[in-house]
Protein backbone atom coordinates (compact mmCIF):
# COMPACT_ATOMS: atom_id res chain seq x y z
CA UNK A 1 0.00 0.00 0.00
CA UNK A 2 1.11 3.54 -0.68
CA UNK A 3 1.11 6.30 1.94
CA UNK A 4 -2.48 7.36 1.17
CA UNK A 5 -3.80 3.82 1.46
CA UNK A 6 -1.93 3.34 4.74
CA UNK A 7 -3.47 6.53 6.14
CA UNK A 8 -6.98 5.51 5.05
CA UNK A 9 -6.51 2.04 6.52
CA UNK A 10 -5.36 3.40 9.86
CA UNK A 11 -8.20 5.90 9.98
CA UNK A 12 -10.67 3.13 9.15
CA UNK A 13 -9.41 1.04 12.05
CA UNK A 14 -9.61 4.07 14.36
CA UNK A 15 -13.22 4.62 13.27
CA UNK A 16 -14.06 0.94 13.79
CA UNK A 17 -12.62 1.06 17.29
CA UNK A 18 -14.75 4.07 18.15
CA UNK A 19 -17.90 2.49 16.71
CA UNK A 20 -17.28 -0.78 18.57
CA UNK A 21 -16.92 0.93 21.93
CA UNK A 22 -19.72 3.36 21.08
CA UNK A 23 -22.08 0.47 20.31
CA UNK A 24 -21.60 -0.96 23.78
CA UNK A 25 -21.90 2.44 25.46
CA UNK A 26 -24.92 3.39 23.34
CA UNK A 27 -26.67 0.10 24.13
CA UNK A 28 -26.19 0.72 27.86
CA UNK A 29 -27.84 4.15 27.58
CA UNK A 30 -30.37 3.25 24.87
CA UNK A 31 -33.35 4.15 27.08
CA UNK A 32 -32.17 7.73 27.63
CA UNK A 33 -33.71 10.47 25.54
CA UNK A 34 -31.80 12.35 22.86
CA UNK A 35 -29.49 14.88 24.48
CA UNK A 36 -29.34 13.11 27.84
CA UNK A 37 -26.36 10.95 26.85
CA UNK A 38 -22.86 12.29 27.37
CA UNK A 39 -21.78 10.42 24.25
CA UNK A 40 -23.33 7.83 21.93
CA UNK A 41 -22.21 5.62 19.09
CA UNK A 42 -21.62 8.55 16.73
CA UNK A 43 -19.63 10.47 19.34
CA UNK A 44 -17.38 7.51 20.07
CA UNK A 45 -16.86 6.93 16.36
CA UNK A 46 -15.81 10.54 15.96
CA UNK A 47 -13.52 10.31 18.99
CA UNK A 48 -11.80 7.31 17.41
CA UNK A 49 -11.37 9.28 14.19
CA UNK A 50 -10.09 12.25 16.18
CA UNK A 51 -7.44 10.06 17.80
CA UNK A 52 -6.38 8.52 14.48
CA UNK A 53 -6.26 11.86 12.66
CA UNK A 54 -4.41 13.56 15.51
CA UNK A 55 -1.76 10.82 15.51
CA UNK A 56 -1.23 11.20 11.76
CA UNK A 57 -0.96 14.97 12.05
CA UNK A 58 1.38 14.63 15.06
CA UNK A 59 3.90 12.85 12.82
CA UNK A 60 4.33 16.16 10.96
CA UNK A 61 3.66 18.75 13.65
CA UNK A 62 5.24 16.97 16.62
CA UNK A 63 3.93 14.94 19.58
CA UNK A 64 2.90 18.11 21.44
CA UNK A 65 -0.04 18.42 19.05
CA UNK A 66 -1.41 15.02 20.08
CA UNK A 67 -1.07 15.95 23.74
CA UNK A 68 -2.93 19.22 23.27
CA UNK A 69 -5.82 17.52 21.49
CA UNK A 70 -6.06 14.96 24.31
CA UNK A 71 -6.11 17.75 26.93
CA UNK A 72 -8.82 19.56 24.96
CA UNK A 73 -10.93 16.41 24.75
CA UNK A 74 -10.48 15.87 28.49
CA UNK A 75 -11.73 19.39 29.22
CA UNK A 76 -14.79 18.89 27.01
CA UNK A 77 -15.81 15.63 28.67
CA UNK A 78 -15.07 16.93 32.16
CA UNK A 79 -17.36 19.87 31.48
CA UNK A 80 -20.07 17.52 30.20
CA UNK A 81 -19.67 15.42 33.35
CA UNK A 82 -20.05 18.48 35.60
CA UNK A 83 -23.19 19.54 33.72
CA UNK A 84 -24.60 16.02 34.08
CA UNK A 85 -24.06 16.18 37.85
CA UNK A 86 -26.50 19.13 38.08
CA UNK A 87 -29.43 17.05 36.83
CA UNK A 88 -32.12 15.70 39.16
CA UNK A 89 -30.91 12.13 38.63
CA UNK A 90 -27.22 12.49 37.78
CA UNK A 91 -24.98 9.64 36.63
CA UNK A 92 -22.05 9.89 39.03
CA UNK A 93 -20.03 7.12 37.33
CA UNK A 94 -16.98 8.13 35.32
CA UNK A 95 -16.90 5.00 33.14
CA UNK A 96 -18.12 6.84 30.04
CA UNK A 97 -15.62 9.64 30.62
CA UNK A 98 -12.69 7.23 30.91
CA UNK A 99 -14.01 5.19 27.96
CA UNK A 100 -14.08 8.24 25.74
CA UNK A 101 -10.51 9.20 26.61
CA UNK A 102 -9.32 5.62 26.12
CA UNK A 103 -11.11 5.50 22.75
CA UNK A 104 -9.07 8.51 21.70
CA UNK A 105 -5.86 6.82 22.84
CA UNK A 106 -6.66 3.60 20.96
CA UNK A 107 -7.61 5.59 17.88
CA UNK A 108 -4.27 7.36 18.12
CA UNK A 109 -2.47 4.02 18.38
CA UNK A 110 -4.22 2.87 15.23
CA UNK A 111 -3.26 6.10 13.52
CA UNK A 112 0.39 5.50 14.42
CA UNK A 113 0.25 2.06 12.84
CA UNK A 114 -0.12 -0.13 15.96
CA UNK A 115 -3.30 -1.60 14.53
CA UNK A 116 -3.13 -5.02 16.23
CA UNK A 117 -2.47 -3.58 19.70
CA UNK A 118 -5.21 -0.98 19.30
CA UNK A 119 -7.78 -3.46 17.96
CA UNK A 120 -7.08 -6.11 20.59
CA UNK A 121 -7.24 -3.52 23.36
CA UNK A 122 -10.56 -2.22 22.00
CA UNK A 123 -12.09 -5.70 22.02
CA UNK A 124 -10.89 -6.35 25.59
CA UNK A 125 -12.14 -2.95 26.68
CA UNK A 126 -15.58 -3.59 25.16
CA UNK A 127 -15.81 -6.97 26.88
CA UNK A 128 -14.83 -5.38 30.19
CA UNK A 129 -17.51 -2.72 29.80
CA UNK A 130 -20.23 -5.18 28.83
CA UNK A 131 -19.47 -7.55 31.72
CA UNK A 132 -20.17 -4.95 34.41
CA UNK A 133 -22.99 -6.92 36.16
CA UNK A 134 -20.99 -10.15 36.11
CA UNK A 135 -17.84 -8.51 37.45
CA UNK A 136 -19.77 -6.78 40.22
CA UNK A 137 -21.40 -10.08 41.18
CA UNK A 138 -18.00 -11.81 41.29
CA UNK A 139 -16.64 -9.01 43.47
CA UNK A 140 -19.58 -9.44 45.82
CA UNK A 141 -18.80 -13.15 46.18
CA UNK A 142 -15.25 -12.48 47.37
CA UNK A 143 -14.95 -12.31 51.14
CA UNK A 144 -12.67 -9.85 52.85
CA UNK A 145 -10.19 -12.49 53.98
CA UNK A 146 -9.97 -13.89 50.44
CA UNK A 147 -9.32 -10.47 48.94
CA UNK A 148 -6.65 -9.87 51.58
CA UNK A 149 -5.08 -13.25 50.79
CA UNK A 150 -4.88 -12.32 47.09
CA UNK A 151 -3.25 -8.99 47.91
CA UNK A 152 -0.74 -10.63 50.26
CA UNK A 153 0.27 -13.25 47.73
CA UNK A 154 0.59 -10.60 45.01
CA UNK A 155 2.74 -8.53 47.33
CA UNK A 156 4.99 -11.46 48.14
CA UNK A 157 5.14 -12.54 44.49
CA UNK A 158 5.41 -9.26 42.63
CA UNK A 159 7.63 -7.57 45.19
CA UNK A 160 9.55 -10.47 46.72
CA UNK A 161 9.92 -12.87 43.78
CA UNK A 162 12.16 -10.59 41.65
CA UNK A 163 14.65 -10.13 44.51
CA UNK A 164 14.83 -13.78 45.60
CA UNK A 165 18.22 -15.35 44.81
CA UNK A 166 18.10 -17.40 41.65
CA UNK A 167 20.75 -19.92 42.64
CA UNK A 168 20.97 -23.30 44.33
CA UNK A 169 21.39 -23.87 48.07
CA UNK A 170 21.56 -26.90 50.33
CA UNK A 171 22.58 -30.46 49.45
CA UNK A 172 23.79 -30.66 45.87
CA UNK A 173 22.46 -27.11 45.27
CA UNK A 174 18.96 -28.61 45.04
CA UNK A 175 17.04 -25.69 46.58
CA UNK A 176 16.55 -22.58 44.43
CA UNK A 177 14.40 -20.00 46.32
CA UNK A 178 13.34 -18.18 43.15
CA UNK A 179 12.23 -21.31 41.31
CA UNK A 180 10.49 -22.77 44.37
CA UNK A 181 8.40 -19.68 45.00
CA UNK A 182 7.63 -19.19 41.30
CA UNK A 183 6.22 -22.73 41.16
CA UNK A 184 4.26 -22.14 44.38
CA UNK A 185 2.62 -19.09 42.80
CA UNK A 186 1.85 -21.06 39.62
CA UNK A 187 0.08 -23.88 41.45
CA UNK A 188 -1.75 -21.44 43.76
CA UNK A 189 -3.03 -19.48 40.76
CA UNK A 190 -4.32 -22.61 38.98
CA UNK A 191 -5.93 -23.84 42.20
CA UNK A 192 -7.59 -20.47 42.75
CA UNK A 193 -9.27 -20.66 39.35
CA UNK A 194 -11.08 -23.81 40.46
CA UNK A 195 -11.68 -22.45 43.97
CA UNK A 196 -13.21 -19.23 42.68
CA UNK A 197 -15.23 -21.03 39.98
CA UNK A 198 -16.94 -23.07 42.70
CA UNK A 199 -17.59 -19.87 44.67
CA UNK A 200 -19.09 -18.07 41.67
CA UNK A 201 -21.80 -20.64 40.96
CA UNK A 202 -21.88 -22.10 44.46
CA UNK A 203 -21.45 -25.75 45.24
CA UNK A 204 -25.15 -25.93 46.05
CA UNK A 205 -25.94 -25.39 42.36
CA UNK A 206 -24.73 -28.83 41.39
CA UNK A 207 -22.35 -31.62 42.27
CA UNK A 208 -21.28 -31.87 38.62
CA UNK A 209 -19.97 -28.32 38.53
CA UNK A 210 -18.40 -28.76 41.96
CA UNK A 211 -16.64 -31.94 40.87
CA UNK A 212 -15.36 -30.49 37.63
CA UNK A 213 -13.96 -27.22 38.94
CA UNK A 214 -13.36 -28.35 42.51
CA UNK A 215 -10.99 -30.93 41.07
CA UNK A 216 -8.99 -28.10 39.57
CA UNK A 217 -8.51 -26.75 43.10
CA UNK A 218 -8.14 -30.04 45.00
CA UNK A 219 -9.46 -33.39 43.81
CA UNK A 220 -8.56 -34.94 47.18
CA UNK A 221 -10.66 -32.41 49.09
CA UNK A 222 -13.64 -33.01 46.79
CA UNK A 223 -13.25 -36.80 47.12
CA UNK A 224 -13.11 -36.61 50.92
CA UNK A 225 -16.15 -34.36 51.18
CA UNK A 226 -18.39 -36.24 48.75
CA UNK A 227 -17.39 -39.61 50.21
CA UNK A 228 -18.43 -38.51 53.68
CA UNK A 229 -21.66 -37.11 52.28
CA UNK A 230 -22.55 -40.42 50.63
CA UNK A 231 -22.38 -42.24 53.97
CA UNK A 232 -24.73 -39.68 55.50
CA UNK A 233 -27.24 -39.86 52.65
CA UNK A 234 -27.20 -43.06 50.63
CA UNK A 235 -29.87 -41.78 48.22
CA UNK A 236 -27.34 -39.27 46.85
CA UNK A 237 -24.73 -41.93 46.04
CA UNK A 238 -25.37 -41.84 42.28
CA UNK A 239 -24.68 -38.16 41.81
CA UNK A 240 -21.84 -38.16 44.36
CA UNK A 241 -19.99 -40.86 42.42
CA UNK A 242 -20.19 -38.69 39.31
CA UNK A 243 -18.86 -35.67 41.23
CA UNK A 244 -15.94 -37.68 42.63
CA UNK A 245 -14.94 -39.07 39.23
CA UNK A 246 -15.18 -35.65 37.58
CA UNK A 247 -12.89 -34.17 40.23
CA UNK A 248 -10.38 -37.00 39.88
CA UNK A 249 -10.45 -36.74 36.09
CA UNK A 250 -9.82 -33.01 36.23
CA UNK A 251 -6.65 -33.74 38.21
CA UNK A 252 -5.05 -35.21 35.06
CA UNK A 253 -5.80 -32.05 33.08
CA UNK A 254 -4.28 -30.02 35.89
CA UNK A 255 -1.12 -32.18 35.87
CA UNK A 256 -0.78 -31.73 32.11
CA UNK A 257 -1.19 -27.97 32.42
CA UNK A 258 1.34 -27.58 35.24
CA UNK A 259 3.95 -29.82 33.62
CA UNK A 260 3.67 -28.20 30.18
CA UNK A 261 4.04 -24.70 31.67
CA UNK A 262 7.27 -25.67 33.43
CA UNK A 263 8.57 -27.62 30.42
CA UNK A 264 6.57 -27.42 27.16
CA UNK A 265 8.50 -30.42 25.83
CA UNK A 266 6.56 -32.63 28.26
CA UNK A 267 3.19 -31.82 26.69
CA UNK A 268 3.20 -34.46 23.96
CA UNK A 269 4.88 -37.29 25.96
CA UNK A 270 2.37 -36.82 28.80
CA UNK A 271 -0.66 -36.32 26.57
CA UNK A 272 -1.31 -39.98 25.75
CA UNK A 273 -1.01 -41.57 29.23
CA UNK A 274 -2.81 -38.72 31.01
CA UNK A 275 -5.57 -38.65 28.38
CA UNK A 276 -6.05 -42.40 28.78
CA UNK A 277 -6.24 -42.05 32.57
CA UNK A 278 -8.76 -39.22 32.20
CA UNK A 279 -10.89 -41.28 29.78
CA UNK A 280 -10.99 -44.20 32.23
CA UNK A 281 -12.24 -41.73 34.84
CA UNK A 282 -14.63 -39.64 32.76
CA UNK A 283 -16.33 -42.38 30.72
CA UNK A 284 -18.07 -44.02 33.71
CA UNK A 285 -19.63 -40.65 34.59
CA UNK A 286 -21.37 -40.62 31.20
CA UNK A 287 -22.59 -44.18 31.76
CA UNK A 288 -23.84 -43.42 35.28
CA UNK A 289 -25.59 -40.29 34.07
CA UNK A 290 -27.41 -42.02 31.21
CA UNK A 291 -28.41 -45.09 33.19
CA UNK A 292 -30.44 -43.34 35.84
CA UNK A 293 -32.22 -40.17 36.82
CA UNK A 294 -29.84 -38.12 38.95
CA UNK A 295 -31.56 -36.05 41.65
CA UNK A 296 -30.77 -32.42 42.34
CA UNK A 297 -28.58 -32.15 45.41
CA UNK A 298 -27.70 -29.44 47.89
CA UNK A 299 -24.33 -29.54 49.58
CA UNK A 300 -21.69 -27.08 50.65
CA UNK A 301 -18.08 -27.79 49.73
CA UNK A 302 -15.56 -26.06 51.96
CA UNK A 303 -12.39 -25.71 49.88
CA UNK A 304 -9.33 -24.07 51.42
CA UNK A 305 -8.29 -20.83 49.74
CA UNK A 306 -5.03 -21.71 47.92
CA UNK A 307 -3.92 -18.07 48.04
CA UNK A 308 -3.76 -17.94 51.82
CA UNK A 309 -0.16 -17.36 52.80
CA UNK A 310 -0.10 -20.31 55.19
CA UNK A 311 -1.38 -22.68 52.49
CA UNK A 312 1.11 -21.39 49.93
CA UNK A 313 3.99 -21.51 52.41
CA UNK A 314 3.11 -25.06 53.42
CA UNK A 315 3.14 -26.16 49.81
CA UNK A 316 6.47 -24.38 49.36
CA UNK A 317 8.02 -26.41 52.18
CA UNK A 318 6.58 -29.61 50.71
CA UNK A 319 8.00 -28.75 47.31
CA UNK A 320 11.41 -27.95 48.82
CA UNK A 321 11.39 -31.28 50.67
CA UNK A 322 10.50 -33.20 47.51
CA UNK A 323 13.22 -31.39 45.55
CA UNK A 324 15.88 -32.09 48.18
CA UNK A 325 14.99 -35.74 48.79
CA UNK A 326 14.39 -36.37 45.11
CA UNK A 327 17.80 -34.99 44.19
CA UNK A 328 19.43 -37.20 46.83
CA UNK A 329 17.58 -40.34 45.66
CA UNK A 330 18.44 -39.53 42.06
CA UNK A 331 22.12 -39.34 42.96
CA UNK A 332 22.07 -42.55 44.99
CA UNK A 333 19.82 -44.82 42.95
CA UNK A 334 19.42 -43.12 39.55
CA UNK A 335 16.00 -43.16 37.91
CA UNK A 336 14.81 -45.88 40.32
CA UNK A 337 15.15 -43.28 43.08
CA UNK A 338 12.98 -40.93 41.03
CA UNK A 339 10.26 -43.57 40.85
CA UNK A 340 10.46 -44.16 44.62
CA UNK A 341 10.01 -40.47 45.47
CA UNK A 342 7.23 -40.24 42.86
CA UNK A 343 5.30 -43.08 44.46
CA UNK A 344 5.85 -41.65 47.95
CA UNK A 345 4.73 -38.17 46.86
CA UNK A 346 1.62 -39.56 45.21
CA UNK A 347 0.41 -40.73 48.62
CA UNK A 348 -0.31 -37.12 49.55
CA UNK A 349 0.06 -34.71 46.60
CA UNK A 350 0.88 -34.79 42.89
CA UNK A 351 1.64 -31.11 42.34
CA UNK A 352 4.98 -31.03 44.15
CA UNK A 353 6.43 -34.06 42.36
CA UNK A 354 5.02 -32.87 39.01
CA UNK A 355 6.77 -29.52 39.41
CA UNK A 356 10.07 -31.11 40.45
CA UNK A 357 10.08 -33.67 37.64
CA UNK A 358 9.15 -31.01 35.08
CA UNK A 359 12.02 -28.85 36.29
CA UNK A 360 14.47 -31.76 36.34
CA UNK A 361 13.52 -32.74 32.79
CA UNK A 362 15.42 -29.65 31.62
CA UNK A 363 18.60 -31.67 31.08
CA UNK A 364 18.93 -33.38 34.47
CA UNK A 365 16.84 -36.47 33.79
CA UNK A 366 15.48 -38.02 30.60
CA UNK A 367 12.00 -36.99 29.45
CA UNK A 368 10.89 -40.62 29.65
CA UNK A 369 11.91 -40.80 33.32
CA UNK A 370 10.05 -37.57 34.12
CA UNK A 371 6.91 -38.81 32.35
CA UNK A 372 7.06 -42.17 34.12
CA UNK A 373 7.51 -40.45 37.48
CA UNK A 374 4.49 -38.19 36.92
CA UNK A 375 2.29 -41.13 35.93
CA UNK A 376 3.45 -43.19 38.92
CA UNK A 377 2.55 -40.34 41.28
CA UNK A 378 -0.87 -39.88 39.62
CA UNK A 379 -1.56 -43.63 39.72
CA UNK A 380 -0.65 -43.92 43.40
CA UNK A 381 -2.78 -40.87 44.18
CA UNK A 382 -5.73 -42.51 42.40
CA UNK A 383 -5.35 -45.68 44.45
CA UNK A 384 -5.12 -43.66 47.68
CA UNK A 385 -8.34 -41.84 46.82
CA UNK A 386 -9.95 -45.18 46.08
CA UNK A 387 -9.15 -46.32 49.63
CA UNK A 388 -10.47 -43.00 50.96
CA UNK A 389 -13.77 -43.65 49.19
CA UNK A 390 -13.98 -47.15 50.64
CA UNK A 391 -13.23 -46.04 54.20
CA UNK A 392 -15.31 -42.86 54.25
CA UNK A 393 -18.07 -43.60 51.76
CA UNK A 394 -18.60 -47.27 52.35
CA UNK A 395 -19.60 -50.01 49.96
CA UNK A 396 -22.34 -47.87 48.43
CA UNK A 397 -19.93 -45.93 46.23
CA UNK A 398 -16.64 -47.81 46.70
CA UNK A 399 -17.06 -50.08 43.68
CA UNK A 400 -18.64 -47.51 41.36
CA UNK A 401 -16.03 -44.82 42.06
CA UNK A 402 -13.07 -46.93 43.14
CA UNK A 403 -13.02 -49.32 40.18
CA UNK A 404 -12.67 -46.56 37.53
CA UNK A 405 -9.88 -44.97 39.58
CA UNK A 406 -8.07 -48.30 39.85
CA UNK A 407 -8.47 -48.96 36.11
CA UNK A 408 -7.22 -45.46 35.39
CA UNK A 409 -4.12 -46.05 37.49
CA UNK A 410 -3.40 -49.41 35.85
CA UNK A 411 -4.06 -48.02 32.37
CA UNK A 412 -1.62 -45.16 32.89
CA UNK A 413 1.11 -47.42 34.25
CA UNK A 414 0.72 -49.95 31.42
CA UNK A 415 0.86 -47.17 28.82
CA UNK A 416 4.09 -45.79 30.28
CA UNK A 417 5.52 -49.29 30.54
CA UNK A 418 4.82 -49.95 26.86
CA UNK A 419 6.17 -46.58 25.73
CA UNK A 420 9.29 -46.53 27.91
CA UNK A 421 9.93 -50.14 28.91
CA UNK A 422 13.69 -49.67 28.42
CA UNK A 423 14.00 -47.36 31.43
CA UNK A 424 12.68 -50.02 33.78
Amino acid sequence: MNALQHALYHMGVALAIGLLIGTERGWKSRELKEGERVAGIRSYGLIGLLGGGSAILAEKSGPIFLGLVFVGLSVIFTTAYVVNMRRETPDVGITSLVSALLTFVLGALAGMGDVIVASASAVIMTLLLSYKPVLHRWLGILEGKELLAIIKLLLISVVLLPILPNRGYGPEQSLNPYEIWWMVVLVAAISFVGYFAVKIVGSKQGILFTGLFGGLASSTAVTLHLSRLSRQNASMASILVIGILLACGTMFLRILLVASIINPDLLMPLLLPLSLMAIFTYLPTVFYWRMQLVPRTDTTLALKNPLEFGTALGFGFLLAFVMMVGKALLGWFGHIGVFVISAASGLADVDAITLWLSRMSHGHIATSVAVAGVIIAAAVNNVVKGFMILLLGGNGIALRAGLPLFCSAVGGLITVWILYWRIW
